[in-house]
């Protein structure tokens, strides 16, 4: 292929990836590096004030250690987003973003309120 093609090509799959059907929560792992969007319902959210970073986790699936998925808010980040975890537990939400993984579990790093959706 010729080197300048390469890019071009980069660019096409980078933005299939990100025009893609949502993926479920327990799909997500299969898309690790990927960047996506999964929806399903929050089965719990907390925010961890004493944990250092004070990171706000919202949990899919199941609740935390069970959860298929997590969607991350770390805490100098938290004031865009108000308060998650008494807004979106139950609800149904999509989260966008690079797919990696922590401890073997899946998850998106939130750091722009435009990559969490509630339905």
């Amino acid at each position: 292929m010729h080197p300048l093609r390469l890019p071009i090509v980069a660019l096409a799959l980078s933005a299939a990836a990100a025009h893609a059907e949502p993926l479920a929560p327990e799909d997500a792992a299969k898309h690790v590096g990927e960047k996506a969007t999964v929806c399903g319902t929050v089965a719990a959210a907390k925010y961890a004030a004493q944990t250092g970073g004070r990171p706000t986790f919202i949990d899919f699936g199941k609740p935390y250690p069970d959860t298929t998925f997590t969607a991350l808010i770390l805490g100098n980040d938290r004031p865009k987003f108000g308060t998650p975890e008494k807004s979106v537990p139950g609800k149904e939400v999509c989260v966008t973003g690079e797919i990696r993984l922590y401890n073997g579990k899946p998850e998106i790093l939130l750091t722009d309120p435009k990559q969490l959706a509630v339905k």
